[in-house]
Order: structure tokens, then C-alpha cells, then sequence
């Protein structure tokens, strides 16, 4: 099979077209032919070597984890697929080696579920890191209807799916965002606010009786905002800054989970949900679609069309 591979940890520039050998499917897993690949940074992160510290890695390397593509075989004790199906999912594993940046990967049943049908491959592929990060986070937090959540770059990847997710649950969302994007927080069903100096007072003026839970996902000086609005810091979420737990808050780093993919998918099949993809590009390109996702200017999904 064509895979993107690393043979060291490097940078965009190191990314090469390669054959591979296909994937084994180990128990309790399926191969799964890939249609298309998210893109996040955790990916280049991750071939950089960021997360050496706390997860091992083997070479070559094919990164990423979000994929969306059909069953091809399946392995032992695996029921919960057959040959055919369309899936999507967040392919996490122990081990950081045989990713999504592939024609082909096997992942475990628990790291998948059906692909909406709502959604096309590209939009598919999108979803699951930021979508799962999003959902679990709310969980965090416990946003339920008639509370108002502040997100802290509702604009970008997690806080668009967050915002809509909040919304669907009757939870009254705002965001924080560039003018620029204000219309098309308004278009989720989020209240938009400028982020900023002065931003605790711009979101006392929109919710004069305070916000209930919060989302954070830029850190710095949106955890002082966000811990100066909240009357319980255990309803702080933060998915960059992991000093929100010496407050009593939750540092979410995304695990995977087919009930909450199913849930998303849920979601996107009753028209709650959508997924805005920036750009899509062949596999072969992977390269530059790391040098548009280190830029952080992207309001949408990058994604890598495989098949």
C-alpha cells in the first residue's frame, strides 16, 4: 500500500511517498481502506517529536488519526463490523506508528463507528479528534440545557463542534472570536463576543447574570477570564493549558470511543451538526497541508483525500 511515512522524527519536509506493507488486524480490530484522512497538529506535533516524553513511537512512522473509509476484513471477534461498511473514527493507539496517512489501517472496534450518512468522505474524516474532544469535554463540564457556556475560539476546529453540540443540548452558547468570524458563529447558533483585552467585561455585557461552564481552547489569558467568570472552577474545561486542574478545572486530552463517535454521527444525521472543511488535498501532499496547519489561520478542517 502508498502511505505517508516518517523514517525519523522530522518536519513536514521529511514526509515521503512510500510502499508499505499492509496493516495487520489484530483481534478485536478490522482493516479499513482508506478514503480519507483528517489532518490535525497533533500530527506534525506528534512527528516532531513533541509527545516522545509520554508516547512511544516506531519507525517509519505513518501519522495521523482521524479516518473515515470501508471495512475491508475483519478480525477475530470483531461483530461489530462487517466487510463493507462505512466507517469513521479517531485511531489513537499506544503506540504512534501505523496511521491514518494511508491507503489502508486497522483500527479496534472501540475507536470506530458507522459514518454518517449526512456527511461526505472529506467532512467524515473531519470530525472525530475535534468532534471527541469537543463532546468529552462538554461531558467534563456537564453543559446541559439552560446553562450558558462561554467556548474560547468557538471558531476554530473544537469550539465550532462544541458549539454546536452545546447548542443542540439547549445550552446557550458564547463564543469568542475575530470579527470576522462572527457571522458564521451566529450561523451555529452561538452568540459571538471579540476576543481580547476587556473580554470579561464585553461578556458580562451578553450574559450580565454570568456564565455557567466554560471551554477553553487557547489558554494564556483566557483561563484568568474564564476562572473570573465562573463561580465553580470545576466547570472549566481546557483542551491546551493543563494548569486549569491546579484550579480544580479539567485538562481534557481526547480518548477514543465508538458510543461518542456514534453520538456525533447521531447528530450529524439530524441536520445538528456539520462539519466547515477549509481544503482538501491528495495524500501525496501531505506536506503542505502541515505547512497550512502550523500557519493556525485555517477555519476549518484540512484533509487528505486517500482513495
Amino acid at each position: 500500500m502508498k502511505a505517508m511515512t516518517l523514517q525519523t522524527y522530522g518536519t513536514a519536509q521529511d514526509l515521503e511517498l512510500t510502499d508499505q506493507p499492509d496493516p495487520k488486524v489484530a483481534p478485536g480490530e478490522v482493516l479499513v481502506r482508506v478514503k480519507a484522512a483528517g489532518v490535525n497538529p497533533v500530527d506534525w506535533k506528534v512527528a516532531e517529536g513533541l509527545l516522545d516524553p509520554v508516547m512511544e513511537s516506531r519507525f517509519p512512522m505513518i501519522p495521523g488519526w482521524d479516518v473515515a473509509g470501508v471495512v475491508e476484513r475483519v478480525g477475530f471477534d470483531a461483530e461489530e463490523f462487517a466487510v463493507g461498511d462505512e466507517v469513521f473514527g479517531y485511531i489513537r493507539k499506544d503506540t504512534a506508528q501505523l496511521g491514518a496517512y494511508a491507503e489502508k489501517v486497522s483500527a479496534h472496534v472501540r475507536m470506530l463507528a458507522r459514518k454518517p450518512a449526512s456527511l461526505d468522505w472529506e467532512q467524515a474524516a473531519g470530525l472525530p479528534l475535534a468532534g471527541l474532544t469537543a463532546y468529552q469535554a462538554l461531558e467534563r463540564v456537564a453543559a446541559g440545557p439552560g446553562d450558558t457556556l462561554l467556548v474560547h475560539a468557538a471558531a476554530g476546529g473544537v469550539g465550532s463542534l462544541a458549539a454546536q453540540i452545546a447548542v443542540a443540548r439547549g445550552v446557550r452558547v458564547i463564543g469568542t472570536a475575530g470579527e470576522g468570524n462572527h457571522d458564521f458563529l451566529r450561523g451555529l447558533g452561538a452568540e459571538p463576543v471579540t476576543y481580547g483585552e476587556g473580554l470579561a467585561d464585553r461578556v458580562r455585557a451578553v450574559a450580565p447574570d454570568g456564565v455557567d461552564a466554560v471551554l477553553d481552547c487557547v489558554g494564556g489569558d483566557a483561563v484568568d477570564v474564564s476562572l473570573e467568570l465562573l463561580g465553580d472552577p470545576g466547570r472549566l474545561a481546557s483542551i491546551v493549558a493543563a494548569e486549569v486542574t491546579e484550579h480544580g478545572g479539567h485538562y481534557v486530552w481526547v480518548r477514543p470511543d465508538s458510543g461518542g463517535l456514534a453520538a456525533l454521527a447521531a447528530l450529524a444525521d439530524e441536520g445538528r451538526l456539520t462539519v466547515s472543511v477549509a481544503k482538501v488535498l491528495p495524500l501525496a501532499e501531505a506536506a503542505e497541508s502541515w505547512r497550512i496547519s502550523r500557519e493556525g489561520h485555517t477555519r476549518g478542517k484540512l484533509v487528505l483525500r486517500v482513495d
